[in-house]
Formats: structure tokens, sequence, C-alpha cells
């Protein structure tokens, strides 16, 4: 019989190794609180999902799938795609605003159900100012002005003068009240004294088929939207809403030129998420989206597709950016008294 005397120092030992697990394992979570292994460091550890509130095909579509393909490949994770449309984005704003605010649930914000639907709807289910988190704005979007190419307008002052000589006669489609291609239309109308009569539509697509067809005399559109239509010679563009010419377009003279200075207007697209996420991992979701925005092939991509790269230094700094913007927005629609019944 082996004599037991020996046991009690390797007892001891075994005792003092558990005591030393244990603590370490106690310590886990104030490691983590403290920075030793950040939330940063950690995220992602599953797929994330981007919640757009616009069908596929849309402009909107277009940026979330480019930016999750290249988050994807940036982050280790999947970043999916997950369409919500119906109410100017509105739904999928709300659904976003009710998500957990552990990163893995993100949103791409855009002017309508960010800074134009609150001023327009009174019965929407989130609060534009307090449910979403900024991260990083993504790009702007020039809109064209576009007609038939029957239509004998070469230019902006010939269509006005259309407008002008016909009042009311001269139509033009958005898709739908309040949005952002219907706010335009009315800046410009009340910028040049004319009246037109506005054809709300439910998308894009069915603006283009009319206003080929002659059934509509034009839209204000994203360049994104009507690029095809125009590059092919089935629409016409005549004005550009941005204050300087795009390089897809240089033959197309903005409005500002054309008689209105100091127009620029348009759509912004950025990422956002619910209020609440976690500051490391909101801060490197802004660091990974400009990296992605600054790389030349994402760059050139989003300019082919009719998009301006535009980014923000940090989360803080479009926040502010999208603040303003909800004033800004929510003065035109007060002074032009837009209503969801019109």
């Amino acid at each position: 019989m082996h004599s037991p005397f020996p046991v009690r120092p390797r007892l001891r030992a075994r005792r003092a190794w558990l005591a030393v697990v244990s603590r370490c394992v106690a310590g886990i979570p104030l490691l983590l609180a403290s920075g030793g292994v950040s939330a940063e460091a950690a995220y992602p550890t599953k797929p994330v999902t981007i919640i757009v509130g616009f069908p596929p095909g849309t402009a909107t579509d277009a940026v979330a799938r480019m930016l999750s393909e290249q988050l994807t490949q940036r982050m280790g994770q999947q970043f999916v795609v997950d369409n919500r449309p119906g109410a100017g984005g509105s739904i999928g704003a709300a659904m976003g605003a009710r998500a957990k605010p552990d990163g893995y649930t993100l949103m791409i914000g855009a002017s309508a159900p960010q800074a134009i639907n609150p001023h327009v709807y009174s019965n929407l289910t989130y609060d534009a100012r307090k449910d979403f988190a900024p991260i990083g704005m993504l790009v702007w979007l020039p809109y064209l002005l576009v007609v038939s190419p029957d239509n004998p307008a070469r230019d902006l002052t010939q269509y006005l003068a259309q407008a002008k000589a016909s009042p009311n006669t001269v139509t033009y489609a958005t898709t739908g009240v309040g949005t952002t291609s219907h706010l335009i239309m009315s800046v410009l109308m009340a910028k040049s004294g004319t009246s037109m009569t506005h054809i709300p539509y439910k998308g894009s697509s069915q603006v283009q088929t009319d206003i080929i067809g002659g059934r509509v005399t034009s839209t204000f559109d994203t360049m994104m939207s009507t690029l095809a239509m125009v590059k092919s010679n089935r629409l016409r563009a005549i004005a550009v809403s941005t204050p300087v010419r795009s390089k897809l377009f240089p033959d197309v003279p903005t409005v500002a030129e054309q008689g209105y200075p100091g127009f620029d207007m348009g759509a912004w697209l950025g990422l956002i998420a619910p209020a609440g996420i976690d500051s490391t991992i909101q801060n490197r979701l802004a660091k990974e989206v400009n990296a992605t925005l600054q790389d030349p092939a994402m760059k050139q991509k989003l300019t082919e597709l009719g998009a301006e790269v535009r980014t923000t230094a940090t989360p803080a700094e479009f926040g502010a950016f999208m603040k303003a913007d909800y004033d800004a927005w929510g003065k035109i629609v007060k002074a032009f008294n837009v209503k969801p019944s019109e």
C-alpha cells in the first residue's frame, strides 16, 4: 500500500489550480467590459441582417447588396439583405427600430423614412430622431428630370414653358405622395411659378413605361433608376438636380444652370442601427463602411450606377447630418402642406 502523505501536495496543487481557473473565468466579464477583449474585436460572431425598406431592384436595394457583399468579405460573417418594402420605407424602419440593438440587425437609412415621412404621416410607429443610431453615410442619389423622346422640350426652359402655356395639363409622375420625387418637383414648381398635375405611382418602372407611352409628361427620379432608359434613348434627360453636372451625363445641364441658382436636391442612403447599439460595434462598422467606400473598384461601380459616394468621418458626424436633413425636409413638407390623402 502506498503512503497517503504524497497525495496531499498533489491535492493542494490541484485545488490551487482550480482556484486560479475559477478566478480567470470570473474575470472574463470584467475583461470584456474593460476592453481587454472588446466587443469590437469579438463582433460579428454570426450573420448580420441589413433591413432595406424598399423592393428588390431599387436604388436602395442595389447599394445595400453591394455593401453587404463587401462587409461579408471584410468582417468574416455573412451580411444578408432583408427587403421589407412599403409605405415609403416606413415599414422597414419600424421593424428596424424594434430590433435588438446588438449589431446583428442593421438598416439602410434613407431620406424618405428618416427625414420626410415623419413630417407627412402622423401614425408612424417609430421616432426617426430617437430610435436609430447613425453608423455612416453611403451615397448621395442625384435626380434626373426626364421626358419622352417625343416631347419637343429639349431643356428645362422649354419644358417649363409648356407648363406655363397650359397650366395643369402638363403632368408629372412620382413614386408617391410625400416622396423625394414629389417634393423635388414641388420645389421646382414653386421656384418657376408653374403648376402641373401630380400623378402618384407605386414604383418607377410603371412611371417610365407611361412616360414613354405618352400617358404622363415627366418625372424627377433617381439617376440610378433612370440611367438605363436614358442611355438607351428611351427617355430624355433635360436637367439634373445636383449643383454640378454628372460625369455620366455631362451634356445634361443642372437645374441651377438653367435659371435657378442654388437648386441642390437629392436623396441620401446610409447605414444605421437600432438606438442603444454598443459604441465599439458602432465605430467598428463605421470604420469598415468607410474603408469599403474608399475602395476604388467599389467607388467606380457605384459611380457607374448613378450614385455619388459620400462618407462621414464618424457616426456623430452622420448623426448631425441626419438631424439637419430631418429639419430641412420638415420645412419643405410644411411649406407645401403635403398630406397623405393628397
